[in-house]
């Protein structure tokens, strides 16, 4: 009787077993099937999603669509581009109209376990803070008492923003809009005092006003937000892709891998190096790709810095240093595991 039930148990977690694998890796079998990555990005963001001149997506969150057709095409430009209100990206995501959401969306507790979504990693490690017109002659946030602040609705700034003025004991009056491109055009016309938001957003945004040396970021940072990629939380394969393929950039340029050498840096004979390229190890393999899946978004679109300094750091018009998201190297916090 004990030897049927253990038999009847083995059958029972086998079928479980199946069931959950015959469900992993569907995304990643109908990316290739359709031949591009669909991919959900801000409206416009200078610096990390945007329309440039030639009408081409820019910025570091492209980046991150750009390097997972890399890896699973071998070609960066086999994306199509979704832009996405605040509102709209979860549910964007959770609905299948997008493989994968990369549009500074931060990474709390609630959204990684109530929505059926997971985030993948941290692309930039960034804090809320305040834009004001120098005119207001305000130098700290603790001096914003009544003022009145332009938000972009359905993000964490509104919350971040009553629990930072009630700890302070302030009052003030918030108007809200659709799109970060609104909500600067309104502080931009006075319908605000302040413009509250990520720092890399008002940096960013900044350079949208019409006089955007009228404007000054205030020192204070009063919230952690962790940006990264999100993708359903139902399928381990495309998961395990969308994470490897941010710390593929990051482990690049800790090896000091870059798109100008990585075809002579498969000569290496530094271990990590050779894994991370494909020339030992079946690392590809283990996420559904080609073994040169590394190799392809080095050469293609770069390293983690090549990508952060060309989008938003010192090659940009943002001039955002390095700070938290130097390597933990350089002092900063970005981090990869090894491929191995």
């Amino acid at each position: 009787m004990k030897i049927i039930k253990i038999l009847a148990a083995s059958a029972a977690i086998a079928s479980l077993s199946m069931a959950a694998n015959a469900h992993a890796g569907k995304t990643l079998d109908a990316v290739k099937a359709k031949g591009y990555v669909q991919c959900g990005v801000n409206t416009g963001l200078p610096g990390f999603s945007s329309v440039n001149s030639q009408g081409k997506w820019t910025g570091l969150d492209v980046d991150v669509c750009r390097a997972i057709a890399a890896a699973v095409f071998g070609d960066a430009s086999k994306v199509h581009y979704t832009p996405l209100t605040a509102k709209e990206r979860f549910t964007a995501l959770q609905s299948g109209e997008i493989d994968v959401l990369s549009r500074n969306t931060t990474w709390t507790m609630t959204r990684d376990t109530s929505l059926g979504l997971s985030f993948t990693g941290v692309n930039y490690y960034d804090g809320q803070g305040f834009l004001v017109k120098k005119s207001l002659g305000v130098n700290s946030a603790k001096q914003l008492n009544g003022a009145t602040f332009c938000i972009q609705a359905g993000t964490t700034t509104e919350l971040n923003l009553a629990d930072y003025m009630r700890s302070h004991h302030m009052k003030y009056q918030a108007v809200t809009f659709d799109t970060s491109d609104a909500t600067a055009k309104a502080f931009d016309n006075g319908r605000c005092d302040v413009l509250t938001s990520d720092q890399s957003q008002l940096y960013a945004l900044r350079t949208q006003l019409k006089n955007p040396a009228s404007a000054v970021v205030l020192p204070e940072v009063i919230s952690k937000e962790p940006l990264g990629p999100v993708v359903r939380s139902n399928d381990i394969e495309w998961f395990n892709l969308v994470k490897w393929v941010g710390f593929a950039m990051k482990n690049a340029e800790w090896l000091g891998v870059t798109s100008k050498n990585v075809a002579e840096m498969k000569k290496s004979s530094n271990p990590n190096i050779q894994r991370l390229l494909g020339v030992s190890g079946d690392f590809g393999k283990m996420i559904g790709v080609s073994n040169d899946w590394a190799y392809n978004i080095v050469a293609q679109v770069g390293n983690y810095g090549e990508s952060f300094e060309r989008n938003v750091g010192m090659d940009s018009p943002l001039k955002i240093k390095r700070g938290l998201n130097a390597l933990w190297t350089q002092g900063g916090i970005q981090y990869a595991p090894p491929i191995r």
